[in-house]
């Protein structure tokens, strides 16, 4: 795919954040939701600041977030299917297409607070260089953290689970690039979180596990 001058549309998810990120509701109790915030919060932040990122479209019904992620320049939209991840990605990709974005469309995940601009640019130079679509796995290498798309093609999300072979499957190119572990370390337990504040945390979020930093490095969590 030709990379444009316009520059890269993410299209970002987020749960209500009273049902968002389950899986840290026991090493972070009562302090989840707020993790939840600032994940998205630092995710969009360094987005934002990516040069090659044009705009951001978080999909969320949730009042607080949304606002709070408009502040800091994302256009935010309800989640209008509700039918799970997967729906709110396409439709983010559709809402971004209608507003007639040129340049290419991709979903990103929403809880990556070690994420660095210089190194999803990297990512996202790399996806340009794809046919039709290109994606990035997870640290684990089991699911995604990204999902890129060219200009008039169909981003065909699959996430959740093992969605790295899913991905694959449907023809998405892989993109395999060293040095870009902010953009691959999503958080879903205590132990992604480590992982995630050794790589650097976003000011949120690091200062919520600062200021929690006994709940959120419960040993043996993840």
């Amino acid at each position: 795919m030709e990379e444009t001058g316009s520059g890269w549309s993410l299209v970002v998810p987020l749960k209500p954040l009273a049902l968002a990120k389950s899986r840290l509701a026991d090493a972070a109790g009562e302090v989840r939701p707020a993790l939840a915030l600032a994940f998205a919060l630092d995710t969009v932040a360094a987005a934002l600041a990516c040069p090659r990122v044009a705009d951001v479209t978080v999909v969320t019904d949730d009042p607080v977030a949304g606002g709070r992620l408009a502040q800091l320049g994302a256009l935010v939209v309800p989640d209008v299917p509700a039918a799970g991840l997967n729906a709110a990605l396409r439709y983010g990709a559709m809402r971004v297409r209608e507003r007639g974005a040129a340049g290419g469309v991709a979903a990103l995940n929403g809880d990556l607070p070690a994420l660095r601009p210089a190194e999803l640019s990297l990512v996202l130079q790399e996806a340009a260089r794809a046919p039709e679509r290109a994606f990035l796995a997870d640290a684990a290498g089991v699911g995604t953290t990204l999902l890129a798309a060219a200009p008039g093609v169909a981003l065909a999300p699959a996430f959740g689970g093992a969605s790295r072979a899913r991905h694959l499957a449907s023809g998405a190119r892989e993109i395999a690039l060293p040095h870009v572990g902010s953009v691959r370390q999503d958080v879903d337990t205590a132990g992604d979180l480590r992982a995630a504040h050794a790589l650097g945390l976003g000011p949120r979020t690091a200062a919520l596990f600062a200021a929690h930093s006994a709940a959120v490095q419960a040993p043996g969590s993840g």
